[in-house]
């Protein structure tokens, strides 16, 4: 109750700052429809944000393990670390099987499969 009591502005303003952004694409289609594609833009910004820190990191600790000044085995769990995010997304359609989802930046529609050619 204390931890209310001290942050009622903080959390009325978070909470004012939620309804305007929510309001208008609420009002013009399906609530969980905006939450969704909301939702896969920040996955796929944040997504792209830590690929590239992590490329970084990836190879500091990849020279620094060569030189002895940093342990092997930080360097595999970087590198296992990055390719659970990069598989995320993936997992995320396949467990929901839900295609729409769209992760990879491309428009969903009007790109033809380049696997099967269709």
């Amino acid at each position: 109750m204390r931890f209310l009591k001290n942050n009622k502005w903080t959390l009325a303003a978070l909470l004012v700052l939620f309804c305007i952004v929510m309001v208008e694409p609420a009002c013009a289609e399906d609530v969980f429809t905006t939450a969704k594609n909301k939702l896969a833009s920040v996955f796929r910004n944040a997504k792209t944000v830590l690929f590239v820190i992590g490329g970084f990191g990836l190879i500091a600790l990849a020279f620094q393990a060569l030189f002895g000044k940093v342990k092997w085995p930080w360097f595999a769990a970087l590198a296992f670390g990055l390719a659970v995010v990069a598989a995320a997304g993936s997992v995320v359609n396949y467990a929901t099987d839900d295609g729409s989802v769209n992760t990879t930046g491309t428009a969903a529609d009007g790109f033809a499969d380049t696997l099967n050619g269709s």
